[in-house]
């Protein structure tokens, strides 16, 4: 049997607890207690979460666990030396430890995450990197495994991370049973964005709107500067000057990120052959989109797909 430890203090966060679902859900589906979950905190007694909500807990000791999970709070959570303490040693207690949204905040103020890479929420992400130049946070990411630290970005992140570890553990087929009854899709690569393409780019005026909402919906062409200015009504100078200005970047790089989205849900959801994802978003071919996947996760297409629902063995051999 497999100690989990989940780390709570006073305004933790209760959807960091999500991540324990995992773990009982694992547990039910191979019927029998393959782990055992506490909750940890410096006083070993009701802890109040930051929605007030409390949470029994036993007290941190020398005992060992397999894994240690630190949990999140709404901000940066206020440590204690007690707390810093604990987290320290874990490594020393502990296989692996992890960290959930703002909870990497704890672990890099340890100095456990120095020269290692790891995430947090986007939105605290640059402060991370501000506060602790030594670690190597990479704010786009779902979670990142660095040896034995695990970190993930914000609370519904920790479940993905859990599930990451329940197949690391158990194999990806409890892994994916263990998604379904939870009622999820399946589990987000770790390489995978924190937020749509869309929504990154925050476009301020319906002109430019209207662009990438056509490119979306015409992958397939060839998509010049020319085509999506006329989309917004405006020259190709004035819709170059107005994209950069509104969204940071140019419109082929975000074109290029609409195509990357595209193919990412294809891989996921479809066995189409990786040809016919590529040539479906608009990619030239395949070494093209992989290249790009590359860029973006930090992993090739078939790594994508080995994590998909509709995943058999037998795909990426004529993949």
């Amino acid at each position: 049997m497999q100690r989990i430890g989940f780390v709570i203090f006073h305004g933790f966060q209760m959807m960091s607890l999500a991540a324990a679902s995992v773990f009982e859900f694992a547990n039910i589906e191979l019927e029998e207690s393959v782990y055992d979950v506490h909750y940890l905190s410096e006083t070993g007694a009701a802890v109040r979460s930051s929605f007030g909500m409390t949470t029994q807990s036993e007290a941190f000791s020398a005992e060992p666990f397999d894994t240690l999970l630190i949990c999140g709070g709404v901000g940066i959570p206020e440590s204690t030396p007690a707390l810093l303490d604990f987290v320290r040693e874990a490594p020393s207690r502990a296989r692996r430890v992890a960290a959930i949204c703002t909870g990497t905040f704890l672990l890099a103020e340890t100095g456990l995450l120095d020269g290692r890479r790891a995430t947090t929420h986007w939105l605290l992400a640059r402060e991370l990197a501000e506060r602790h130049p030594n670690v190597d946070v990479e704010e786009d990411r779902i979670f990142i495994i660095d040896g034995d630290i695990w970190t993930s970005a914000g609370m519904s992140a920790g479940v993905d991370l859990a599930l990451a570890m329940v197949e690391k553990d158990l194999g990806i087929e409890v892994a994916r049973k263990v998604a379904r009854k939870l009622v999820l899709y399946h589990r987000r690569a770790g390489g995978q964005s924190q937020f749509s393409t869309l929504l990154e780019l925050e476009p301020k005026s319906d002109r430019i709107q209207s662009a990438l909402t056509y490119a979306k919906s015409h992958l397939r062409s060839t998509l010049s500067v020319e085509e999506l200015a006329a989309a917004a009504n405006l020259s190709a100078r004035q819709f170059s000057r107005a994209f950069r200005a509104e969204t940071g970047q140019s419109p082929a790089k975000a074109v290029e990120h609409l195509r990357i989205e595209a193919a990412r849900l294809m891989m996921e959801q479809t066995r189409h052959p990786v040809e016919v994802v590529a040539r479906e978003v608009g990619f030239a071919d395949r070494e093209r989109m992989r290249r790009a996947f590359v860029r973006a996760f930090g992993q090739p297409p078939q790594a994508i797909r080995r994590q998909s629902p509709v995943y058999e063995p037998d795909d990426l051999a004529t993949a």
